[in-house]
């Protein structure tokens, strides 16, 4: 054999190796499954990685808005101080002005924080949904392969007592059994036969007996006849 068809008879049962794989519907759900767990595992990580997003964008609001009311109460006190003689007003008013500018700012981000916060929970909610579908999913196809391995359980056993009966047909075994039955038949009555041909067949020296046993008186005088002729007294 060639080197090329070699190759191609290697080539040919990986072929069908590939097929057998592909049509096994058991394989294709265990495939399905784990291709279905690490989609599952990658939105879990990614659901995980939104929330956390979600969870520090709240955080950095609260934080905001506590700077925010703190650098309103600082202004307020600057002014305060101001009030009492106990700083120059002008001053006062310079650094509570510049209070008010950092709770403006403060309140920027507050606002732009709010948006990405609300952004990244919606995100998580949808998140959320796929998350429980893909486990809902999974666990529909883990319930199928336990049917589906053991209908083919089931399949199997009774294909192979299907294929042991195919053979005992095709083998010819009832077939000889109904010869034998007419052999045996054939035989009982060839010797039903031979029986009743050896009751009706006799002897010569049978006969005779037969003959002299039930023989009459006439029969007694021939045997006078014979013996006066042959000289016996």
């Amino acid at each position: 054999m060639g080197i090329f068809q070699r190759m191609f008879n290697v080539g040919k049962s990986e072929v069908n190796a590939a097929i057998d794989k592909f049509e096994d519907p058991i394989r294709m759900t265990e495939q399905g499954i784990r291709d279905l767990n690490q989609d599952l595992n990658n939105a879990m990580i990614a659901l995980a990685e939104v929330k956390g997003q979600a969870i520090r964008l709240r955080k950095q609001v609260g934080e905001n808005k506590k700077a925010s009311a703190d650098y309103e109460r600082k202004a307020m006190l600057l002014l305060q101080k101001a009030q009492n003689s106990d700083m120059d007003s002008g001053e006062a008013d310079r650094l509570a002005t510049e209070s008010l500018n950092r709770k403006d700012e403060a309140d920027q981000r507050v606002n732009t924080l709010s948006v990405d916060a609300d952004n990244q929970e919606k995100m998580a909610s949808q998140l959320q949904g796929q998350v429980e579908k893909l486990k809902s999913t999974v666990a529909s196809y883990e319930n199928d392969l336990i049917t589906l391995r053991a209908r083919a359980k089931t399949a199997a056993a009774t294909k192979k007592i299907n294929k042991q009966l195919a053979k005992v047909d095709s083998s010819g075994t009832v077939a000889m059994l109904e010869r034998m039955k007419e052999r045996v038949e054939e035989d009982e009555s060839l010797s039903q036969a031979y029986g009743e041909i050896a009751g009706e067949s006799k002897s010569v020296d049978d006969e005779i007996n037969a003959a002299l046993s039930s023989s009459s008186g006439g029969s007694d005088d021939r045997l006078a006849a014979l013996k006066a002729k042959m000289g016996v007294q």
